[in-house]
């Protein structure tokens, strides 16, 4: 997807690694975490911005796919894609790969900007709107395989 942009890159940590020896669910977790705070600085709501604007983002939902083990020590890098915006809200798209750009895990994310004056949901200030459109929204029959996808115990036939 030429719409995905890197935001995040790392290793797995020694202490991220669970008792099955791979990445523990809540460092996916994290990882996804510290890769919204990397799009965040991107449009311009890093801890200036934020402070500039009174404005941050709350993340209202997030559903994690693991799909492959990490280990140890293993370099692994977060694309994200902007699968729908509107004034206030963004459908974010986020995979995390390793090092042969096999997608190791993904992270659906819907993002809300708030006021922190008021602490209510308001609309992107400007310069951010601005970054944010650099991103193109992704036409439904365009979004991944994976996404926009129900959860739950598949029936049998």
């Amino acid at each position: 997807m030429t719409e995905s942009k890197q935001v995040w890159k790392g290793n797995v940590l020694p202490e991220w690694v669970d008792y099955n020896g791979h990445l523990n669910d809540a460092y996916y977790a994290l990882i996804f975490s510290h890769s919204l705070d990397a799009l965040m600085d991107e449009i311009g709501l890093d801890e200036a911005g934020r402070k500039a604007n009174a404005y941050t983002i709350f993340t209202l939902e997030a559903h994690i796919k693991y799909l492959k083990e990490a280990h140890e020590n293993e370099e692994l890098h977060t694309n994200v894609t902007v699968l729908n915006k509107d004034e206030k809200r963004m459908h974010l798209w986020f995979e995390m790969k390793n090092k042969e750009n096999t997608t190791v895990a993904t992270s659906e994310q819907m993002v809300m900007g708030i006021d922190q004056s008021s602490g209510r949901p308001a609309p992107f200030p400007e310069t951010v709107d601005v970054k944010i459109n650099q991103f193109p929204g992704l036409p439904k029959e365009n979004w991944p395989a994976g996404a926009n996808t129900l959860m739950g115990i598949r029936e049998k036939k």
